[in-house]
């Protein structure tokens, strides 16, 4: 029998069309000798459907038309069970549509690629692939990431970060401390979003305050970084697991504006229909061989230290006034899944997918080796508990 393999996307967040094409993209390239595919759409308001018109990327202009032609199904938050059910039953039929043998999350963005998703997926136990629980949270939170990154010895740009709450209740001391701490420029951001959504960059007070007003619009936590004015954005992406990996090719974004906005990672040209595929960019980057080393290094380290898996996309900076390298961020669901990168690399999209499948059933395997409980019982031994262990751990 083929190996079934479940495609999640969708989901509750900005990101939500740029996920659809990068999915779209995916099971586009899935060897259909060797897999079934089984797409399964998380709606905007959270709920799971699946069916034939969900292959079609045109069908998602009219989405109550194209969930009519689907089933809504969910998954039991039981070990061990990777059956994909029936939220309306026949009395005679049976509950179960199908099985699933591994899970690619193609999420992009908050609730799918933050690590809330794949707390599913580990409570269910199926393989998947992609980053973990804690990866997928530390490198989604721009904050989280730039400090493991840091106590790593991995260069980040100077930063600032608050809380909504903060920000209301302490405006001026922190406006002076960003002011004393970075200063003009500065690119503010929320903390957990991607794809530049709710970025912005100022040049004083006014500006500054505009754009944070503007990013606590998206997220409870919000980081301010000091911008770098001459510089040169570089992505390489990072394929394997924390112990085993390697990079691609680099790939400079060409930008239409002073940020790297969401109309050039998915617009550029093609009614966004391609996704992170479709943006300007120059593949391979123009570096000279020392910087390109240098980045790909980086992209491994921060792939490595934050203990990623399957296929991430490392965003770093170089500051072209001086030659000075930062790590900016890290996706751990990439737009289109770098797959246009990796092709440049050498390596197929297909095969691409055929490697996530591969890193997902190791990984399974590996973590069966582990010890997660004693057999046994202290509630069986002599004496049996006395006053309820009060006091103990």
């Amino acid at each position: 029998m083929k190996t079934n393999i479940g495609v999640f996307f969708g989901g509750r967040s900005t990101e939500h069309e740029i996920s659809v094409i990068s999915a779209s993209q995916a099971m586009s390239a899935i060897n259909r000798d060797r897999y079934d595919v089984t797409p399964i759409y998380i709606s905007k308001q959270g709920h799971w459907y699946t069916g034939e018109a969900l292959f079609d990327v045109a069908n998602y202009r009219d989405i109550p038309a194209l969930l009519s032609k689907c089933q809504e199904v969910y998954m039991q938050p039981a070990y061990g069970d990777y059956s994909l059910y029936r939220k309306k039953r026949s009395m005679f039929g049976s509950p179960i549509l199908t099985t699933l043998d591994v899970v690619i999350p193609v999420l992009h963005g908050s609730n799918g690629e933050d690590g809330i998703f794949e707390g599913v997926l580990e409570t269910i136990g199926i393989p998947y692939a992609g980053c973990d629980t804690l990866s997928s949270a530390n490198g989604m939170d721009k904050i989280t990431m730039k400090m493991i990154l840091q106590a790593s010895g991995v260069p980040v740009v100077p930063y600032v970060w608050f809380t909504d709450m903060q920000w209301f209740a302490q405006r001026d001391e922190l406006l002076t401390r960003i002011e004393t701490e970075i200063g003009y420029p500065v690119i503010v951001k929320p903390a957990n979003l991607g794809s530049s959504v709710g970025i912005g960059r100022a040049l004083d007070r006014e500006q500054l305050m505009e754009k944070i007003e503007d990013a606590e619009r998206y997220s409870s936590r919000i980081i301010v970084e000091h911008m770098v004015e001459q510089l040169q954005e570089i992505n390489c992406s990072v394929l394997g697991d924390a112990d085993d990996y390697r990079m691609s090719v680099l790939e400079e974004p060409i930008k239409s504006g002073e940020i790297l906005s969401y109309q050039d990672k998915y617009m550029g040209g093609t009614k966004g229909t391609k996704g992170m595929q479709a943006s300007q960019k120059r593949i391979p980057a123009d570096l000279p061989d020392d910087v390109t080393k240098r980045i790909q290094y980086l992209a491994g380290e921060t792939f490595r230290v934050l203990g990623c898996h399957g296929v991430s996309r490392v965003d770093v900076i170089v500051d072209k006034s001086n030659g000075k390298i930062y790590v900016n961020e890290i996706n751990t669901i990439p737009g289109s899944l770098s797959f246009y990168l990796w092709e440049a690399t050498g390596i197929t999209f297909e095969n691409l997918m055929d490697r996530l499948v591969a890193l997902a059933v190791k990984r399974k395997r590996e973590k069966g080796l582990k010890t997660i409980s004693y057999d046994q019982n202290i509630f069986s031994m002599k004496g049996g508990v006395k006053g309820g262990l009060k006091g103990t751990k």
